[in-house]
């Protein structure tokens, strides 16, 4: 055990390929609000990141120092991600040292693979690993014999594959994983074999911001060519499986038929979104499903406001997505996946509600009863919805458990000891969602 005592001003470094700096022509980002609170309490902090609506190579704002390396800087262009990330990270560590690197993603996992000769500690988001995949191919269980005999098959297969291929590696190299929600903690311990006491449940990430209620704009259907008088379903997708966007469709698509009237708004981009738009266009709903693509972050409000109803059936959302959190605050009905991290944020039927995503008919017809406002109490919802945002989500809060969770993963590595006149104050954080 070192003798060095825990030192009261961290430098901190945050790495991931998602986490664009503040400004009018981009959303928040991931982890930049929280990052500007770290700076608040004396941290030093620095994020290496591709790149930025500022379009700038570097950035330094809110005490944060954010270097953007797809910006204007030929010698990365060439190498990976990951490649260009370890190279700056050395430089940087080598003119100030870092304490602890905090990488959203796999982007960090070269620089944990040395992180002895670099002399510091490393965690990651339980993002790092390739859990979302697990999730994905849950989703696309289906109630038939064979198709969950195929499905199961498919999960061992893909967990085998991913786990000693990479995620066990990188879990190896890891000083503490962070997840967002008891379930990922649940799965990380009895299925990836990575110990409890290194895993750190703490939701942040979200930029909270004004939870107030707002008002509708007035020109937004409008723009949109929609009817004054029209239902308009908001979802959300990374477009990254067909297999999890088709489902929707199909139950929109019955939806349809019974009240014409009726719009999906389908945000989002990625990978297969011409092959959605083909699955759309196939279904004839081209008059009533809208795909924009990706929207900013004041045009995501625009559109969680003027529609009543919210879904994200992606086996890759922890349930803490900014805007999922927006439209709970805003008193909309959430319908998440029972399959996601969702359903740790969601009690079914009473603040949201939350389906098998491959269930096209249950989908269907919860979807036919919230718009016709028969069965439920879709005012009741939003108000329990509303209750639970206010009371769960604090900012200082998961700043203060964030704090804690770097103190405990210094110390567990054994390059610090406690403060003493702190001796009890850095606990594993185990704050539930």
């Amino acid at each position: 055990m070192s003798s060095n005592q825990l030192p009261e001003r961290l430098r901190i470094c945050l790495i991931g390929q998602k986490i664009p700096v503040l400004s009018r022509s981009s959303d928040t980002g991931l982890l930049w609000p929280l990052a500007r609170g770290l700076t608040e309490r004396g941290h030093e902090v620095t994020i290496i990141s591709t790149s930025t609506a500022l379009k700038r190579p570097e950035v330094f704002r809110d005490g944060i120092r954010a270097y953007y390396l797809n910006e204007g800087q030929p010698q990365y262009k060439t190498i990976r991600f990951a490649d260009a990330v370890q190279r700056k990270f050395v430089h940087l560590n080598n003119e100030k040292p870092f304490h602890i690197v905090h990488s959203l993603d796999e982007s960090g996992f070269k620089i944990g693979r040395h992180k002895h000769n670099l002399n510091i500690s490393i965690a990651y988001d339980v993002e790092a690993t390739q859990m979302a995949q697990l999730f994905n191919i849950l989703s696309q269980n289906q109630n038939s014999l064979r198709n969950r005999i195929s499905t199961s098959l498919n999960l061992i297969y893909t967990f085998l594959k991913t786990y000693f291929m990479q995620d066990r590696a990188l879990l190896q190299s890891a000083d503490g994983i962070f997840v967002t929600t008891p379930q990922q903690r649940t799965i990380l311990e009895r299925y990836y074999l990575y110990p409890d006491f290194h895993t750190y449940t703490v939701p942040y990430g979200i930029n909270l911001g004004d939870l107030t209620p707002k008002s509708e704009s007035e020109n937004f259907k409008l723009k949109l060519n929609i009817p004054d008088n029209a239902h308009i379903i908001l979802a959300l997708s990374d477009f990254t499986s067909l297999h999890e966007v088709k489902p929707l469709l199909k139950a929109f698509e019955k939806v349809v038929l019974k009240m014409p009237n009726t719009y999906l708004l389908l945000l989002g981009s990625g990978p297969q979104w011409k092959n959605v738009e083909y699955e759309m266009l196939k279904l004839a709903l081209g008059s009533r499903v809208l795909m924009p693509g990706a929207v900013t972050a004041e045009e995501m409000l625009d559109c969680i406001l003027s529609s009543p109803i919210y879904v994200d059936l992606s086996s890759r959302s922890t349930g803490l997505e900014p805007s999922l959190i927006e439209a709970m605050a805003q008193k909309k009905v959430v319908i998440g996946s029972e399959l996601s991290p969702i359903s740790d944020v969601i009690s079914d039927g009473v603040d949201g509600f939350l389906v098998r995503p491959a269930d096209v008919d249950t989908l269907s017809i919860l979807l036919d009863k919230l718009i016709t406002g028969t069965e439920i109490n879709k005012e009741q919802i939003g108000d329990r919805a509303r209750q639970k945002v206010v009371e769960v989500f604090n900012r200082q809060k998961m700043i203060d458990s964030l704090i804690n969770a770097y103190s405990q993963i210094l110390i567990n590595s054994g390059r610090f000891k406690h403060r003493a006149s702190r001796k009890s104050f850095f606990s594993k954080s185990k704050t539930a969602v």
